[in-house]
């Protein structure tokens, strides 16, 4: 949604240094995609029930909030892709900032996108594509045109009812469709105040979100919110706890650890999972009664700073992260966390040398794109993650598609 300030925040480093991985096992990577078509920032990825993969995804420099956002498909495991057409703007297809993908058990697709005007850094609507084939075909809802609406997500509980949040200057708010996307309904806002984070639903229909200071578009900071807020009851009402650990949040734009998605994960049985940065230390919290109370791991240690995870539920007791790591000049590290143990059995990935970059003063440097690289466990059992692509010394514009599978040094 933003021009990420993460280069300034990594010319406080220092680089070279290697990782301590915690297990001798490790993810190995199987291959690489990279796919060249358009500029795909912060992108979203889901898998459907017959095997197709889809890719969302948004351009950093077009000012047009109302063009139709970017979709891609693959029908092959991620060795080709091609572009969907997900409708025009004349039929409420429009959207040029952050994006997300859910699918319920009967196989609707969710597609939620926000505009954003980069002349005045604003947000200016959330979107919602509805697809009942598979992504050949796309209805459209408008969910908000309020200035300074921010950062989406979609999830679907078991029992199909999809659930949207999102914020603006009057906090985070909640929506809720019953039938497939046909109607949707706003329920009471999660929060008075604060950024939307991140959205995960649970394996009986609770709902948790993480509440964190920055919001607004990033015109907002109010560093006394940093909240899970979790819901039993579909969103009627929420009950709201500090988050576990200790971060140092900054205004956006401001020097400091670069912080914004912080993510949420449920087991199926019932416990939450939330995955933070304290610096040098990625660490993960669980919760057994609905967010009222934490133990919590550091999961892995680097000697730079590591930032932007992402996380998400890949079994009955086993989550799946990402991150980045500054050492060496950046890449992503992808991490396949065990949760049936008393504490954390973690296998690693190398780090992912990614070609995303930004030019700078000093030349050119690696750059996230965006504040998160998405990951899900494939049906084959193979891990994938999607990266940007954006490689100016060949003009280079797309996403590179990853694909590991756990296996031993």
């Amino acid at each position: 949604m933003r021009t990420t300030h993460l280069l300034l925040a990594l010319a406080l480093l220092t680089a070279g240094h290697s990782f301590d991985a915690l297990s001798q096992e490790t993810l190995i990577l199987k291959g690489v995609v990279h796919f060249e078509d358009f500029q795909n920032r912060e992108p979203a990825l889901l898998e459907l029930a017959n095997g197709d993969l889809l890719v969302a995804g948004f351009p950093r420099y077009p000012h047009e909030p109302a063009r139709a956002p970017s979709l891609w498909r693959s029908r092959d495991g991620g060795a080709a892709w091609a572009r969907v057409n997900v409708g025009t703007p004349s039929n409420g297809a429009i959207g040029n900032s952050d994006v997300d993908l859910a699918v319920a058990p009967d196989g609707t697709v969710y597609f939620v996108t926000m505009g954003y005007n980069r002349t005045t850094d604003e947000g200016t609507h959330i979107s919602i594509g509805v697809s009942k084939d598979h992504g050949e075909s796309w209805t459209w809802t408008l969910l908000t045109d309020r200035t300074l609406s921010d950062r989406p997500w979609v999830e679907v509980a078991p029992d199909g009812t999809a659930h949207v949040i999102w914020n603006d200057d009057q906090g985070v708010y909640h929506a809720v469709s019953k039938d497939a996307g046909a109607s949707w309904q706003e329920l009471p806002k999660v929060h008075p105040v604060g950024g939307s984070s991140h959205l995960a639903v649970g394996p009986a229909g609770e709902v948790a979100v993480r509440v964190t200071p920055i919001y607004a578009s990033g015109n907002e900071f109010d560093p006394a919110i940093d909240l899970v807020a979790v819901s039993t009851d579909g969103g009627q009402t929420w009950k709201k706890h500090t988050a576990p650990g200790s971060r140092d949040w900054v205004p956006y734009g401001e020097e400091g650890l670069p912080r914004w998605v912080e993510p949420l994960a449920w087991d199926a049985d019932g416990a939450l999972y939330y995955l933070w940065s304290e610096g040098r230390g990625m660490h993960l919290g669980k919760s057994s009664d609905l967010g009222a109370s934490w133990e919590s791991w550091e999961i892995a240690t680097d000697k730079d700073m590591v930032f932007f995870p992402f996380m998400a539920a890949s079994g009955a007791k086993e989550l799946s992260a990402t991150w980045f790591s500054a050492e060496g000049g950046m890449g992503v590290r992808v991490a396949r966390i065990g949760v049936a143990a008393d504490k954390p059995e973690v296998m690693l990935s190398e780090l992912l040398r990614f070609d995303s970059w930004s030019q700078t003063e000093d030349g050119l440097r690696r750059d996230t794109n965006g504040e998160y690289a998405p990951l899900l466990r494939l049906k084959s059992g193979q891990f994938a993650v999607v990266t940007p692509l954006q490689d100016p010394r060949e003009d280079r514009l797309g996403f590179s598609f990853w694909r590991l599978s756990p296996g031993e040094n």
